[in-house]
């Protein structure tokens, strides 16, 4: 039996992160990407992922990160520089506004292909080459490409082609083979509740658990991954053979 607080909504690889659901925990275990770029932080397990696909693929100095985590200060230095710089039509395409931006969970990464001069707010990750084996590896190790165009209407973000970010497996790999964004899949694993009604895929059962209050009891087993959507709720994490 575990008991899971309100508060533990916001925490988790799941959490969605958007203009109606805002950033309500600060990111935790923030670790350098590496000793070359300690200015970019990560989550640690998103940035142990992003260096076992970076090594998967062998992309050694061809990729390069451009943006980690960002706390509220420093997004609403970038929105505001933005809007100074570029417009408010352009910030708003491009960059949250302070509170609702994956940065601040410390999940999400932009990366460029390493050519010269890189550009802050649309780095050039290109689909094809070095970043586009990335971009098709990158669910494997727990990523999605977060903002797609042809998603903008629910997302709110026009197409990020760099921007990445780590919600774990299997849930990269649903979430690609369904064609949903984040926003969606949140909404689509609400039909799955705990314990009765599992969504099962790649060897693996999803579960929701609606947040019931000041306290939620669900009985699990031991090896579990649990993770709140920063909504309503708990997306629990089976493996059928453990985790």
């Amino acid at each position: 039996m575990i008991k899971l607080k309100s508060e533990d909504v916001a925490t988790g690889s799941l959490v969605l992160v958007n203009k109606r659901f805002t950033v309500r925990k600060t990111a935790e275990d923030l670790v350098f990407f590496n000793e070359s770029y300690k200015n970019i932080t990560l989550s640690e397990k998103a940035n142990s992922a992003l260096h076992r696909l970076l090594d998967g693929i062998g992309a050694g100095e061809r990729i390069v990160p451009v943006s980690g985590y960002r706390s509220f200060e420093e997004q609403a230095d970038i929105y505001n520089a933005s809007l100074n710089e570029n417009g408010s039509e352009y910030t708003k395409k491009y960059v949250a506004i302070p509170g609702a931006s994956e940065h601040q969970t410390g999940l999400a990464i932009d990366l460029a292909l390493n050519e010269g001069e890189i550009d802050f707010i649309c780095p050039r990750f290109p689909r094809f080459g070095i970043c586009e084996k990335f971009r098709q590896a990158a669910a494997d190790y727990g990523f999605i490409e977060r903002y797609k165009e042809e998603k903008k209407a629910v997302t709110g973000i026009s197409g990020e082609e760099w921007h990445f970010r780590y919600v774990g497996f299997p849930h990269s790999k649903i979430i690609v083979e369904t064609g949903l964004c984040l926003e969606e899949y949140t909404e689509y694993l609400k039909a799955f509740t705990y314990p009765d009604k599992p969504l099962k895929s790649l060897g693996y059962s999803v579960y929701y658990i609606p947040c019931g209050g000041n306290e939620t009891e669900a009985d699990v087993e031991e090896n579990f991954i649990l993770s709140g959507n920063n909504a309503d709720g708990f997306v629990l994490t089976e493996k059928e053979n453990g985790l």
